[in-house]
């Protein structure tokens, strides 16, 4: 018996120990606050993208500490690139949960024109099969213009901390860029076609084509971070972003959601008719763009994509007008998207 009551004495003290130890684990979790700027940098620390300085929640250009870029240079706390000449001041809309927003921007003719004049081909050596994805990321990776495009990913960044909130203004921002081709002419393959935007001749000419669109989208969320791919629909000649979701929530369970650029859409919305009845029926082309972070669980978007598909093939949704007007206010939805 006195066994007993030791073992159960020493049970007793065991349990409360560690509970106590619990409680001020806990405790002390609690009162140490990681403090982050919305990119993720500590505070009173260099962010990865120069010259940005976290400085109380607020990041802010200090090149005196956090240097610049080797093609950049530096003049008093900002790195100014050589091509940031000719100013032009633009503004970029987006819609976050039926709230709109605005940021205003400045581009620069120099930017563009060099730009403009970047070689677009890629020369492959024997035996190598040329992909869709290596001309896009030749376009993501430019270095100079990296740099000039930089400044827009930080004024989403300041927007919001929560990650995926960052994303869906980048995603809402590009689709409300305007449809619209290029009206210089270029040759491939001895033939004239009409050119191929790089990223900041989309911004500076405040329009874009799906793939054009699709490719500057691209870029902004690979620099947050985020799992991509390109679908490429050859049968339709459209191209649609692949963002990393839940494999449950994915397109085909491919792992990414669908995005659609050309204009205000709902994030995994892939029932969308184009301009002329023409839908998307063939199988696309999956084509990785970057390894990342994949959207959260939360994904509300995927089931207002549900409704609205329901709506649009006319099956039966509660108050189905009513339905249909929120969708549009919380998306901004347009009645007219392109393909190609």
């Amino acid at each position: 018996m006195k066994i007993k009551k030791k073992v159960r004495y020493s049970l007793i003290i065991f349990l409360v120990v560690a509970l106590l130890t619990f409680v001020i684990i806990y405790v002390v979790y609690k009162s140490v606050e990681i403090k982050v700027c919305n990119d993720g940098t500590f505070y009173e620390d260099c962010s990865l993208i120069k010259p940005y300085y976290c400085d109380n929640g607020i990041l802010i250009e200090k090149a005196s500490l956090c240097k610049c870029s080797n093609i950049t240079t530096k003049f008093e706390e900002s790195c100014i690139s050589k091509y940031q000449t000719n100013p032009k001041n633009i503004s970029l809309d987006y819609i976050l949960r039926g709230e709109k927003g605005e940021i205003f921007l400045t581009v620069y003719e120099k930017a563009y024109d060099y730009v403009s004049n970047v070689p677009r081909s890629i020369y492959y050596s024997d035996g190598e099969i040329p992909s869709r994805a290596d001309f896009k990321l030749k376009n993501m990776n430019e270095e100079e213009q990296r740099e000039l495009l930089l400044p827009l990913l930080i004024k989403i960044q300041e927007i919001t901390e929560n990650k995926n909130d960052q994303a869906r203004i980048a995603i809402s921002l590009i689709q409300n860029i305007d449809y619209g081709s290029s009206n210089k002419i270029g040759l491939f393959m001895g033939k004239e076609i009409n050119h191929s935007r790089y990223n900041y001749e989309v911004l500076y000419d405040e329009q874009g084509i799906c793939g054009e669109k699709t490719t500057l989208l691209a870029f902004l969320l690979r620099e947050m971070g985020y799992k991509l791919s390109l679908f490429y629909y050859a049968q339709e000649n459209h191209e649609v972003l692949g963002i990393g979701c839940p494999i449950s929530k994915s397109f085909n369970r491919t792992g990414y959601c669908f995005v659609e650029t050309t204009g205000p859409a709902i994030l995994s919305d892939d029932s969308i008719e184009y301009v002329g009845g023409i839908t998307l029926n063939s199988e696309p082309g999956v084509m990785p763009l970057s390894e990342g972070n994949s959207l959260g669980r939360n994904l509300y978007e995927y089931y207002d994509a549900k409704i609205m598909k329901r709506l649009r093939k006319g099956k039966f949704v509660l108050f189905p007008n009513l339905k249909l007007e929120k969708l549009q206010t919380k998306y901004g939805l347009i009645e007219e998207y392109h393909v190609g």
